[in-house]
């Protein structure tokens, strides 16, 4: 794995625990895509430390059972701004 993708991946993954952002917001603070914040958490953090991936699977699970609650908030403020 390359140096500064393994910097990114760290960094996002520490980035998350601290705040319990979205993957969607550290997409926007990283400049990448969300797909990309996506495979770096699920995948290739693994690779990485274990441990950390274990914390991050864990928020993103909780992020997973509450989105249905928020009800396409982003989605709504996105097309507000239009």
């Amino acid at each position: 794995m390359e140096k500064d993708i393994f910097k990114r991946v760290v960094s996002e993954a520490e980035y998350m625990l601290k705040t319990k952002d979205t993957i969607r917001n550290i997409a926007d603070k990283y400049n990448v895509s969300k797909s990309t914040v996506h495979k770096d958490l699920s995948e290739r953090l693994k690779k990485i430390d274990t441990n950390l991936s274990k914390s991050i699977e864990d928020i993103m699970q909780e992020h997973i059972e509450s989105r249905h609650i928020r009800g396409g908030e982003t989605t709504k403020l996105k097309y507000k701004k239009r």
